[in-house]
């Protein structure tokens, strides 16, 4: 690997990738030592421990700043379900994007570090009438409305003399997505208003004629970790021709589209995330195309990019317990696991890894990195080439995990969930601290 790259563009620079950097983040390097946002790793490690999440803002921020470029006329609204907390949600506002949310306490971040209400969306399939009222309160730009029900009773709360914008979330009935548990635009999905069975069109007409509403626009989303621009043009192209029905069944013209985000990253040295700028490319054209031939004005453009903003900003740093070795297989336990990265468990997702804080000269051996839960489930990574003298004490780095993975945390087996380290301009912080015993027992009231 090259050194370290530690400029960060301004914000008139246009952001760029070093396709080398993936799954690592752009400023992470390995010579002479691992360091990610010029601050070296094991730094981190003697200052706050293990294991822990390490966040690189600089990559961050390149990332809002790549789809901002590749999309200059769409509004980009970072999904805060793949990763949120106060500085996330801070850097997003002041990269000029918007927020997707989809509960009352990702809400409550954004409203605790004054992020503009008119820049927030707010999701959920089955959102509480406590949720849609903290939403209506705080005045947030649109609330995606996700089933029949949610009309009345989203009505019933908008103050006299106000009107709530809402999308209505549409199934394009279009399949695509790493595995079935992250994918949300098919007809057997929770999500959504079905087209097929008429849902779709009876909410139109619901929220039409609710005076306290006023529908903006159409809203998609197809599922997670999708490397192909396929899908999305198909779906551009679904949605489009129901916003051509809408206006040829009412006569209006609804100005916005939201195709949701689901754009697939980098887990492995051999894998290449979807680009900005190939899924741009894709979808602007089927917008403009299927708009220009059903004579429709090209509506306003809406993604929610969630794991491709944060996920590959992201690497958790853990400490080698024990090193087993069987008949067959030879196993790495680290003192993390499911409890702060359930995806292998809950998906089948690969990771990598790489021993950082020493050098050695033994040639690499598949091993099987494993949690310290009690779960024969609780495996990190599977077939991961590590030094054949890796030990205990070793420290490991695992690529990748700004998304899904503190958002997804448990405290399984009452571990406590790792702290969130920011790292940026050669200096490390602490943004969500370390979760102590002291806080597991706090929440036990006793008998």
């Amino acid at each position: 690997m090259s050194e370290p790259r530690l400029l960060v563009p301004g914000p008139r620079e246009p952001a760029r990738f070093d396709e080398a950097a993936e799954p690592w983040s752009a400023t992470t390097g390995f010579q002479p030592v691992a360091a990610t946002g010029g601050v070296p790793l094991m730094d981190i490690v003697e200052r706050f421990g293990t294991p822990a999440y390490v966040v690189d803002e600089a990559d961050v921020r390149r990332r809002c700043r790549a789809f901002r470029a590749a999309l200059p006329e769409a509004d980009i609204r970072y999904a805060a379900k793949a990763f949120l907390c106060r500085a996330m949600a801070t850097w997003i506002r002041e990269e000029g994007l918007g927020l997707d949310v989809c509960s009352g306490g990702e809400l409550a971040t954004a409203r605790s570090v004054g992020f503009p209400a008119e820049r927030i969306v707010f999701h959920g399939n089955a959102k509480t009438p406590h949720e849609l009222a903290e939403a209506v309160h705080y005045g947030v730009g649109r609330i995606v409305v996700d089933n029949l029900a949610e009309v009345a009773r989203l009505a019933m709360l908008v103050p006299h003399g106000h009107r709530q914008k809402v999308l209505l979330r549409v199934i394009p009935d279009i399949e695509a997505g790493a595995c079935a548990a992250i994918r949300t635009g098919g007809e057997g999905q929770k999500f959504g208003l079905s087209i097929a069975s008429g849902d779709a069109a009876a909410a139109v007409a619901r929220v039409l004629r609710q005076p306290e509403l006023r529908l903006a626009g159409l809203h998609c989303h197809l599922g997670s970790q999708i490397h192909t621009t396929e899908p999305y043009e198909q779906a551009a192209r679904v949605m489009v021709e129901q916003l051509a029905a809408i206006r040829d069944t009412y006569g209006i013209v609804l100005p916005e589209l939201d195709l949701g985000g689901g754009m697939g990253i980098a887990y492995l040295e051999s894998e290449h995330g979807l680009t900005p700028d190939e899924y741009a490319t894709t979808v602007t054209k089927a917008v403009v195309e299927r708009s220009a031939a059903l004579n429709l004005p090209v509506p306003r453009l809406t993604v929610e990019p969630g794991r491709a903003i944060s996920g590959p900003a992201g690497l958790t740093l853990y400490r080698v317990i024990a090193v087993k070795r069987t008949l067959t297989r030879t196993f790495v336990a680290v003192d993390g696991g499911m409890s702060d990265n359930p995806r292998p468990s809950l998906y089948g997702a690969r990771y990598t890894a790489r021993l950082i804080g020493r050098r050695s000269a033994m040639a690499a051996r598949e091993v099987t990195l494993v949690g310290h839960h009690c779960e024969a489930g609780d495996v990190i990574a599977e077939s991961v080439p590590l030094p054949s003298d890796t030990r205990p004490g070793d420290v490991i780095a695992v690529p990748a995990t700004g998304a899904y993975h503190h958002s997804m945390a448990s405290t399984y087996n009452l571990t406590g969930r790792p702290p969130v380290i920011a790292v940026a301009d050669g200096a490390a912080r602490v943004v969500v601290r370390r979760e102590e015993i002291d806080d597991l027992l706090r929440r036990d009231v006793g008998l």
